[in-house]
């Protein structure tokens, strides 16, 4: 299975597909497809790479 989250790095700003309302999150690590991401609305989270794709903002929050 692939790593859906391979190529985000700490800073980077996220939104999770399926919790929406967790609002925009900032990577706050990436390893071993486990990657630690701090959203505004939800707080810091594990998401598993492996199961999750996460959403990358390019054009600011």
């Amino acid at each position: 299975m692939d790593d859906l989250n391979a190529l985000l790095t700490p800073g980077m700003l996220v939104t999770h597909p399926g919790r929406p309302d967790w609002g925009v999150g900032q990577v706050q690590s990436n390893i071993d497809g486990k990657v630690t991401v701090n959203f505004r609305d939800e707080g810091k989270v594990v998401i598993d790479s492996f199961r999750i794709s996460l959403m990358p903002i390019f054009d600011g929050p």
